[in-house]
């Protein structure tokens, strides 16, 4: 059972702007509520009962939404006030606080919509720490709803994961959400660096998994992305 998770909610929020001139992404309200609740939710809902929170812009409001918030869930907060150190760095500052065992790690400005399966359940069953470093919840290119990437992987017949080539196109998107073992998180490069540079070891051992997401998901990167979200939403 996978009862720990990191939810990611210390960046900068830039792309959003002008809405996180006053209030972190985190805090930005899609469809009625914050996107970090969106999270929350599935998080609760998959049986999470522990969750460590990095922090950095305007941290002191997001300190203060966590407290607020009633639920059943233990919150913990990786204070990254001094210094931003994006979501590798993040994780290995969070390790002593994650624990020994796999845990799942998901941003806070991305909405998932469970499919006929309940999300993070269908990944636990899919989780196999003997084969495993990380397993990736990624979204067929054509359904990742606001997204103007190009793919991010393409993943084969036993769901091992591989890069896009540059100047191509992959038909997955990583949703921000994944499960990950400990293990990997080991060796930094610096203090300040990308989960990249954890996935890109994982591939040269063989040990990057995907799964495809069955529900919705949505990129939402900037205020146009907004209503596009909620007009959906709202129209089923």
């Amino acid at each position: 059972m996978i009862d720990t998770a990191m939810l990611m909610a210390a960046g900068l929020g830039k792309r959003m702007r002008p809405l996180t001139a006053t209030r972190p992404k985190p805090l930005v309200k899609v469809a009625g509520k914050p996107l970090m609740d969106h999270a929350l939710d599935r998080l609760e809902a998959g049986g999470i009962r522990r969750v460590i929170v990095n922090v950095h812009y305007l941290a002191d409001t997001v300190e203060a939404h966590l407290k607020a918030r009633r639920c059943g869930m233990e919150f913990i907060v990786s204070d990254e006030r001094a210094k931003l150190l994006e979501t590798g760095g993040g994780l290995v500052k969070a390790k002593p606080l994650l624990g020994d065992a796999p845990f799942i790690c998901a941003n806070s400005d991305n909405l998932w919509i469970d499919g006929p399966q309940e999300t993070l359940g269908m990944m636990r069953r899919i989780w196999d720490p003997e084969r495993m470093d990380a397993l990736l919840l990624l979204v067929p290119l054509s359904r990742a709803i606001c997204h103007r990437g190009q793919g991010d992987f393409h993943m084969d017949a036993s769901g091992r994961l591989s890069r896009r080539k540059t100047a191509h196109v992959a038909p997955f998107v990583f949703t921000g959400v994944q499960i990950m073992a400990p293990s990997l998180i080991t060796d930094p490069p610096s203090d300040v660096f990308s989960t990249n540079i954890f996935w890109n070891r994982a591939i040269e051992r063989g040990r990057l998994f995907g799964v495809s997401h069955q529900g919705l998901w949505f990129d939402v990167g900037t205020p146009q992305a907004i209503p596009v979200v909620e007009s959906t939403l709202a129209h089923g």
